[in-house]
């Protein structure tokens, strides 16, 4: 995983070039969005619990095969470990949030998420859902403007909400 700073001098060393005045500019906008996104991460991490188990409420009650006699998350270690797999996809939003660079998110959570849910025979669909909810409730609480960094976020929020819907669409 690569932060911005060493994705665009990487770049420019492999070509033995200097900084353009455009990768300059890009990187001190990055600097100046910094507050922004700590207090996103900060917003989001600091809310994970409420944000994992409302989202897995909110799925439960408009599905709810999914924890009735012979579901997936039936029984308390399959629901514990359906909410640790919520957690953990949140977490690495939240660190991709910080990076600002989908990698972590895509290497280290959800490479072949989708094939191990397959064999354990776990609702992709289902956990798209979960997803979607956290988004919801994830997006919703970074997004408050008390308390934070003044400024127009809507950028962010677009970002944040992008990598939901990358984990999403990797395991349904």
């Amino acid at each position: 995983m690569f932060d911005a700073f060493t994705r665009v001098v990487s770049q420019a060393d492999s070509r033995g070039e200097f900084l353009s005045t455009e990768q300059l500019d890009a990187l001190a906008a990055t600097v100046a969005a910094g507050s922004k996104r700590l207090d996103t991460v900060n917003r989001i991490t600091s809310n994970a619990s409420t944000i994992v188990t409302n989202a897995a409420r909110a799925l439960f009650a408009e599905q709810p095969q999914l924890i009735s006699p012979g579901g997936n998350a039936y029984t308390n270690r399959r629901m514990a470990a359906c909410l640790r797999d919520m957690e953990i996809i949140l977490r690495y939003v939240t660190y991709a949030t910080l990076a600002g660079d989908a990698s972590v998110l895509e290497d280290r959570c959800l490479n072949g998420l989708r094939e191990t849910y397959q064999a354990l025979g776990v609702p992709g669909a289902s956990v798209a859902a979960g997803v979607a909810k956290m988004k919801d409730a994830a997006v919703s609480a970074a997004n408050d403007p008390n308390g934070i960094t003044p400024g127009d976020c809507s950028q962010l929020m677009s970002e944040v909400a992008g990598y939901f819907d990358r984990a999403a669409a990797a395991v349904a």
